[in-house]
């Protein structure tokens, strides 16, 4: 066999050799992720939050508990995570919000809350009120640009 060969059914044989890795540590992740999920439905509970500020901070600036800190992995540490910082009942408090629930939290309102622990899990205005998300994604100069070919042909 030629030296080109011999170099290609290596790189095959790493190649295939990672993608069994990554799916077998894809398959233990996504375990791991629906048991926390799991945990968290099973403790949440609904509360009536003033919310006063919100921000993504790193965790050390957030002024979460050192308990919460030390827990994470740290990876994790450096990382921007979307805070709330809410009045519930007489304390003030500082949250973690959920990434898909951020957008929707409207800052200075009373709202109604799933709290699990310091994890805001899901948020309902009061009194029927339908929240929308505070900064709605502009569209990139590709998508305008393809809106307006689109409406010129007539395919919209």
């Amino acid at each position: 066999m030629s030296t080109g060969a011999i170099v290609t059914i290596i790189i095959i044989a790493v190649l295939v050799a990672g993608l069994v890795a990554l799916y077998f540590l894809g398959k233990r992740l996504q375990k791991r992720q629906t048991d926390q999920q799991a945990q968290v439905e099973a403790t949440k509970q609904p509360v009536t939050m003033l919310v006063i500020d919100k921000k993504r901070m790193k965790l050390k600036e957030a002024g979460l508990p050192q308990a919460v800190i030390d827990s994470t992995p740290r990876l994790m540490r450096g990382s921007k995570l979307p805070i709330v910082k809410a009045k519930v009942g007489p304390q003030i408090l500082n949250m973690v919000a959920d990434e898909r629930i951020y957008d929707f939290i409207p800052v200075k309102k009373q709202v109604k809350a799933m709290v699990s622990g310091i994890y805001i899990v899901e948020v309902k205005g009061m009194h029927g009120q339908k929240l929308e998300n505070d900064n709605p994604k502009k569209n990139s100069w590709l998508n305008r640009m393809m809106t307006k070919i689109r409406k010129a042909g007539g395919a919209e």
